[in-house]
């Protein structure tokens, strides 16, 4: 079985949920994939590369806490779960949060560390620090922790310290780090992402995502400056905490889908038991499923 931890659909804008983000509109129109991309076509290239399962990530191309189509995706397709994306200030969130985990299929949230509050989704500013806020708002983190909720975060490298804070404060719940934490080639692993290294002892539930390696490398497949980070990640957190997703279509505009998969087939440390963890069996832990 593989199990894909990352993608995105999106269907057509309506008028209850039209397209309000321009720039990632903007970038659609880059994608080698049709400008809407449904559920249906993501099941079909997934059939086409041997992909079993995926999770779709909220795609924030109409209002970003909009997840209308994120729930349709996993009610309407057994293959699929699902991650929405939620505003942890906003004065419903713990009520939104615990309607959104009712659900079947929907394993939790997703926040944009990255992302100007301000500009959520629309572009992004690794100086940003909301992230440190939102540990305030402990009825959200509540809920969290009532429906067993993943709390995926895509933060920078910059941004690790606020990360460790968040999972300090609230060391009962699961956490998903996403692209590597937009990691690069330029840095050496231990240097980019050494901050983590508090958070891989067995006290946490902290899994760091192998995923969007075509963007964050600068070479082309099988992508090989970045495989001394999935070295040193899976070092540092073992396999069993290390998850690998491919963030499609987003990487269409660089590689195919079936690239996005193999690449791991060339780093040479993983055995294939190695690769049966990280596509599959450590996800399902992590979330249950």
């Amino acid at each position: 079985m593989v199990l894909d931890t990352h993608t995105h659909a999106w269907a057509r804008p309506n008028r209850d949920h039209p397209w309000v983000n321009g720039p990632l509109v903007e970038t659609v129109d880059e994608f080698d994939v049709d400008a809407v991309y449904t559920a249906e076509k993501l099941l079909a290239d997934m059939d086409a590369v041997g992909i079993d399962e995926a999770v779709v990530v909220g795609y924030p191309i109409c209002e970003w806490t909009d997840n209308w189509y994120t729930v349709q995706c996993v009610e309407e397709h057994d293959d699929l779960t699902g991650i929405v994306m939620l505003d942890p200030f906003a004065d419903d969130a713990a009520d939104r949060l615990r309607e959104a985990m009712a659900v079947d299929s929907v394993l939790g949230v997703r926040l944009g560390a990255i992302c100007p509050y301000d500009r959520m989704w629309e572009t992004f500013d690794p100086t940003v620090s909301w992230l440190r806020d939102a540990i305030d708002e402990t009825a959200f983190w509540e809920a969290a922790r009532e429906t067993d909720a993943l709390i995926q975060i895509l933060a920078h490298v910059d941004q690790l310290e606020q990360v460790v804070d968040l999972v300090e404060s609230y060391p009962d719940l699961s956490y998903a780090l996403d692209h590597f934490c937009h990691a690069g080639p330029e840095v050496p692993p231990e240097a980019a992402l050494g901050a983590l290294e508090p958070l891989a002892g067995d006290e946490y539930d902290v899994a760091t995502k192998i995923s969007e390696v075509v963007h964050r490398s600068e070479e082309g497949f099988p992508y090989a400056d970045m495989h001394d980070h999935v070295r040193w990640l899976l070092e540092t957190f073992g396999r069993e905490r290390v998850v690998w997703g491919s963030d499609f279509p987003n990487v269409s505009d660089e590689a195919s889908y079936e690239e996005s998969l193999r690449w791991l087939e060339h780093v040479d440390c993983l055995s294939k038991n190695d690769r049966g963890w990280l596509t599959d069996r450590a996800m399902r832990e992590l979330c249950g499923i």
